[in-house]
């Protein structure tokens, strides 16, 4: 299994994500929850915990902003470190239904973190009316992504009831208080080798376009459209319904066959996420016709996956955010998963995918109140955020507990809904994110997009 690589300072992207939860509704909290079969072994759970703390650095570690935001914020060990405060049990809410346990969820995602702690947090809920439990967890975005997120969470995760050795207690890491004299210093030295970085390529690429004037002039030209697409300003979203925005969000779920879905994308060619996307946008289609609203196509964005096949994985963040339109109004589900397919397949190939991290440099370099009035008014006009985060294809433990079902919720920063697909075994786990703001009837939309995805399984059953 691929390695974890930890670094101290978190990337411009990651800081981007970090700076601009001035404003509440941006705020990018990844929250899961996991439903288990039987109450897990506590004591066994927190032994995990405490000693994936001390391994995992990311667990122990706080953010430390750097003096007059000369760079980007940095990673250190937490001295107030208490395991108690970020794991936590009770018993079930209410009559411990799955509803009841997502209506407990959802404030627990929506408050914000403590910013002088790691940012993570786990309570196990016990006594569940199946006589059950759940893990319910929440993370900061910008320690990490979806796939980031699967793999700290084999820390805990175990592939038998019996579980993994722990092996020695390792020993604790020291605490770590940054000296803003060294942060300031650094800062400065990583921003003068970034423009010397620059500078040192110019030669060379002014070389290549002299030698080949019309194809640099044309790859420039192609780059810079890219680039203005992705930075784009749009104040509404497309929904006419879907507008309102607040500061509360209401979980809900899905199901689907994994096996029928993939089936079903094989009938044009396709891939999973093009199924997936395809039953999404007939489920809207549906939504806005059953409110009377005729729309050809709403505003999407979906997080693709830039990590490399190596043997390591950097924690942080490794995706690009494309936001694009895309169409609902294709009735007939084939021909909608060959037209999302092909709309997917060109969002991957801009060209501006492969600088998002300079350009989220220039924009954590701009005023603070500008760079969240821009992002802002970009990510409130979404009308929906898609996500596609692979799963394991075996059954997995929690300290003894089966897991039967892990759903995790993708936050909305701004966006109208989230919906987050997540694989285990031969199922799809699908989270359903929305503001009531903007969906005031829940049940029905959720009911929608089972019948859009219900429609496009049906070509595979």
């Amino acid at each position: 299994m691929a390695k974890l690589r930890f670094e101290k300072r978190m990337s411009d992207q990651d800081a981007l994500m970090w700076a601009i939860e001035k404003d509440p509704l941006l705020r990018s909290t990844i929250t899961s929850v996991t439903l288990l079969e039987t109450r897990p072994d506590h004591e066994r759970f927190a032994a995990q915990i405490e000693h994936a703390s001390r391994e995992i650095p990311r667990l122990r570690q706080r953010v430390v902003s750097a003096p007059f935001g000369i760079s980007a914020p940095e990673f250190a060990i937490d001295p107030n470190f208490d395991i108690d405060y970020h794991v936590r049990y009770q018993r079930a809410p209410g009559d411990g239904t799955v509803r009841d346990l997502f209506d407990f969820a959802a404030p627990f995602a929506m408050s914000g973190f403590d910013r002088a702690r790691p940012l993570w947090e786990f309570i196990i809920i016990d006594d569940l009316a199946d006589g059950g439990s759940a893990l319910v967890q929440k993370m900061h975005h910008s320690l990490t992504d979806g796939v980031g997120a699967m793999k700290l969470s084999m820390a805990f995760l175990d592939t038998t009831p019996e579980g993994k050795p722990l092996g020695p207690l390792p020993g604790e890491p020291e605490p770590e208080t940054p000296e803003p004299m060294r942060m300031i210093r650094e800062g400065v030295e990583r921003e003068t080798r970034r423009a010397m970085g620059i500078a040192s390529r110019i030669p060379g690429q002014l070389a290549r376009n002299l030698a080949n004037p019309v194809e640099s002039a044309k790859g420039l030209g192609e780059l810079a459209g890219s680039t203005a697409r992705m930075l784009r300003p749009v104040s509404e979203p497309f929904s006419p319904i879907m507008t309102g925005r607040s500061l509360s969000v209401r979980f809900d779920c899905l199901t689907a066959s994994l096996p029928e879905m993939k089936a079903a994308a094989k009938t044009v060619d396709g891939k999973l996420n093009d199924a997936f996307v395809a039953g999404v946008a007939g489920g809207l289609r549906r939504y806005h016709d059953k409110h009377g609203a005729t729309v050809d196509e709403l505003r999407m964005t979906m997080p693709i996956n830039i990590r490399s096949d190596t043997d390591e994985i950097v924690a942080g963040n490794q995706f690009v955010p494309a936001r694009f339109a895309f169409p609902i109004s294709i009735e007939d589900p084939a021909e909608r998963m060959r037209a999302i397919h092909k709309l997917v397949d060109t969002q991957r190939h801009e060209k501006a995918m492969g600088i998002v991290d300079p350009i989220s440099g220039v924009l954590n370099r701009l005023p603070l109140t500008l760079t969240t009035g821009l992002l802002g008014s970009m990510l409130k006009a979404i009308d929906v955020v898609t996500s596609n985060v692979p799963g394991a294809p075996m059954p997995l433990y929690i300290a003894g507990s089966r897991m039967q079902a892990n759903f995790g919720f993708g936050p909305l920063s701004g966006a109208a809904s989230n919906v987050t697909l997540l694989s285990y075994i031969d199922e799809l786990h699908i989270a359903v994110s929305t503001d009531p703001a903007a969906v005031p009837d829940p049940e029905l939309f959720v009911e929608c997009l089972r019948d859009g995805l219900d429609e496009v399984a049906a070509l595979g059953s």
